[in-house]
């Protein structure tokens, strides 16, 4: 698509949303819902994305567009699909699914894995069950409703980068410490990586699968950004 504006602007609504303007023209999001943000923070990074374009428009470069049409397209109209897909990572977290060897293997994972287990739960007031290998375990009513309700918590804002950060790691609990500001981007995305990291040591790097490896931590990355601005914080 080539570019079919000249300026870029924010301003603010009436009603203390903020509006991302193309040539005084309300930016939409792709299913042409109008695009009311929460922050200035957020709105200024899109206008930022929306003014950085050539001629050419590319959506891949627009990192926190993409964040906020998720929210307005997807999240906030089937807020409990979403909720449910994020929610039910907690029936089969990674954290919960121990290696069945090397021994080296299995202590990393017990060692970097357990305070985050155990962590959550702490805040959620819950047990959970922890298996080695691909043995299939079931969390107990209780855990999944905790799960759940954690989630259920979240803004809609907010739900956007816990979904990507929860599908990246493969973990609710490292997403929610993620959330909470416990854990950047970085170490998220480490923690998760640790059976990987271990192959890489063993056997060598592949290029394949490190270029997919920075590829999710960029995504990781562009949800830690997102997460802050539209908190408030920058």
């Amino acid at each position: 698509m080539k570019r079919f504006y000249k300026t870029v602007a924010v301003s603010e609504a009436d009603d203390g949303a903020f509006l991302v303007t193309l040539d005084d023209r309300n930016l939409s999001s792709p299913a042409k819902r109008p695009l009311r943000l929460p922050t200035r923070g957020v709105a200024e990074a899109i206008a930022e994305e929306w003014d950085a374009q050539g001629e050419k428009i590319d959506p891949s470069s627009m990192a926190m567009m993409s964040f906020a049409a998720t929210v307005t397209d997807r999240v906030t109209p089937q807020r409990d699909h979403v909720v449910g897909e994020i929610a039910g990572f907690g029936g089969s977290d990674l954290l919960c699914f121990l290696a069945d060897g090397p021994d080296e293997l299995v202590g990393r994972q017990v060692t970097q894995w357990t305070p985050w287990r155990e962590r959550a739960e702490k805040r959620l007031a819950m047990r959970l069950v922890v298996t080695s290998g691909v043995m299939p375990v079931r969390q107990s009513e209780e855990a999944l409703a905790a799960f759940r309700a954690s989630v259920e918590a979240v803004d809609d804002w907010s739900l956007a980068p816990l979904h990507t950060a929860t599908s990246i790691t493969g973990s609710l609990i490292l997403a929610l410490a993620f959330l909470d500001g416990d854990l950047g981007a970085a170490e998220a995305f480490g923690l998760s990586q640790v059976d990987e990291a271990f192959q890489v040591e063993k056997w060598g790097q592949d290029r394949e699968a490190e270029l997919r490896r920075r590829g999710l931590l960029a995504e990781m990355k562009a949800a830690e950004r997102f997460k802050t601005l539209v908190s408030g914080e920058r």
